[in-house]
C-alpha cells in the first residue's frame, strides 16, 4: 500500500523521486514470502527493489530473475549479514543492478585514524605517503569549488561597510576628488569611508603622539586600474584598518613607521594585493 501510495503521488506531483522497496520477510518468514513481497513491489511502482538477508548466491541469483525490469539492490554489510559478501562483478552477473558496501569506508577510515593515532601518541607523526597532501585535502572536500563561488558573490562594498567601534583618533573623512572620479568609475563606484567608524582600537583619549600623527595615503585598484579608494588617514587610524580591510590584518604599524623614517612624500611603503585579486598601496604623504 505504502508503495502504491508512493507511486501514485510521485506521478500526481510529476516529480523524479526514485522509490527503493525493501523487505526483511527472509528473516522472519520465508524465502519464498520474500519473492512475493518483492513481486508486489515492482508490480506497485517501485523503482529499485531488495530483500535484506539472503542466506546464498542462489537465492540471490533466483530473486534477480523475477521482474526483470527492476533493477536489484545487494546489501554487502561485511560481518554484519548472513549475505555472501561478493565483488561488484559477481554481483553484476548474477544479476544485480546496484549494491551497498555500507562498512567498508567506514571501517577503512576508523583503522586509518586508530593508526595515525598510535602513531602520534608514540611520538611519531604518519608519514606522508599514507595520507594526501593539503592541496588534496582541499580538492577532494570540494574547497577550490568553494573559493570559486566565493569569488562570484564577493561583494566589495564590504570595505565600507563593517561596523566596528569608533576610534579615539578618528575624524569623519571622505574620499578626496569624488566628483572628478566619478565619470570613470560610473560602473565600480568611488567607495565612501568613515574612518571614525572603521579603527577599532580601544585607548584612551589622549593627545596624539606625534610619531602617530604621521600622514598616509591608502589607495585600492582593482585588476582593471579602476580605482575604489583613494583616503588620507594618520598612524593612529592605521591601527584598526584590518576591521575594514582584512587584507591588512598583520600589518605591523611599527615597521610601517620605521620604513617611513626619511622618507619622502609618495613613497611607496606597501604594495599587496588582496583574496579578489585587488590591489592595497600605502605611501608616505
Amino acid at each position: 500500500m505504502r508503495i502504491k501510495a508512493a507511486s501514485d503521488a510521485r506521478r500526481e506531483s510529476e516529480s523524479n523521486i526514485v522509490i527503493v522497496a525493501r523487505t526483511d520477510s527472509r528473516q522472519v518468514i520465508s524465502f519464498g514470502e520474500s519473492l512475493r513481497s518483492a513481486m508486489a513491489f515492482a508490480d506497485a511502482g517501485a523503482d529499485v527493489i531488495f530483500i535484506d538477508a539472503l542466506t546464498s548466491k542462489e537465492e540471490m541469483k533466483e530473486f534477480c530473475e523475477i521482474a526483470p525490469l527492476v533493477p536489484k539492490l545487494a546489501n554487502m554489510l561485511e560481518g554484519g549479514s548472513k549475505t555472501p559478501i561478493l565483488s561488484p562483478s559477481e554481483l553484476e552477473n548474477i544479476g544485480y543492478k546496484l549494491v551497498l558496501y555500507p562498512l567498508s569506508l567506514l571501517g577503512a577510515s576508523i583503522r586509518a585514524m586508530q593508526d595515525a593515532l598510535m602513531a602520534i601518541k608514540g611520538g611519531q607523526i604518519p608519514p606522508p605517503g599514507c595520507r594526501p597532501c593539503f592541496e588534496e585535502i582541499k580538492e577532494i572536500l570540494g574547497f577550490n569549488t568553494y573559493y570559486e563561488e566565493e569569488k562570484r558573490y564577493a561583494n566589495r562594498s564590504q570595505l565600507s561597510s563593517q561596523k566596528v567601534s569608533p576610534s579615539p583618533y578618528g575624524v569623519k573623512q571622505w574620499v578626496r576628488d569624488k566628483a572628478e572620479r566619478k565619470e570613470r568609475t560610473s560602473e565600480c563606484p568611488m567607495v565612501e569611508v568613515d574612518m571614525y567608524a572603521i579603527c577599532g582600537a580601544d585607548v584612551s583619549r589622549e593627545p596624539l603622539p606625534a610619531i602617530l600623527s604621521q600622514k598616509f595615503l591608502l589607495k585600492i585598484t582593482d585588476s582593471c586600474e579602476v580605482e575604489h579608494l583613494h583616503q588620507e588617514l594618520c598612524a593612529g587610524e592605521l591601527e584598526g584598518i584590518h576591521n575594514a580591510i582584512p587584507a591588512l590584518g598583520g600589518l605591523d604599524i611599527k615597521e610601517l613607521l620605521d620604513g617611513a623614517n626619511n622618507q619622502v612624500g609618495g613613497t611607496l611603503l606597501l604594495d599587496v594585493k588582496d583574496a579578489l585579486g585587488d590591489r592595497i598601496q600605502i605611501f608616505l604623504e
